[in-house]
């Protein structure tokens, strides 16, 4: 039911870059702290995405907005959710792209569990 398709859609691309970015920083993403499955490979990255998942929202709602036939799932909207990986995410200090943002966080959550950080970064909503 709509807006599940556009959701499920840009939470997967949400997904697979937390994937990457944690494979990136070195760290196994199937193992998570919260989310546990015995068939989810994906758990840790399952957790570092959650508070990356208002972005997407944004995109949805945006395309909702604009789009009359938004519960099909357009190539255009396709591309817009796509280019939530391009997106600002501010980290206080400075604002990067979402996929950089990604790179940030795992790169801190690598720093944890190395235990040179105690805190995880994320952006500012």
């Amino acid at each position: 039911m709509p807006p599940n398709p556009s959701l499920n859609y840009g939470y997967t691309i949400l997904r697979a870059a937390v994937a990457r970015a944690l494979t990136a920083s070195g760290i196994l993403p199937t193992l998570g702290i919260h989310h546990h499955n015995k068939y989810n490979a994906y758990c840790l990255a399952d957790d570092i995405m959650e508070p990356f998942r208002p972005y997407v929202d944004e995109c949805v709602i945006e395309i909702m907005n604009e789009d009359p036939d938004y519960h099909i799932i357009s190539k255009q909207q396709k591309a817009k959710l796509l280019n939530i990986l391009n997106c600002d995410v501010d980290f206080g200090t400075v604002k990067r792209p979402l996929m950089i943002g990604l790179s940030i966080t795992s790169a801190s959550l690598a720093k944890c569990f190395a235990g040179t950080e105690k805190k995880i970064k994320y952006p500012l909503l």
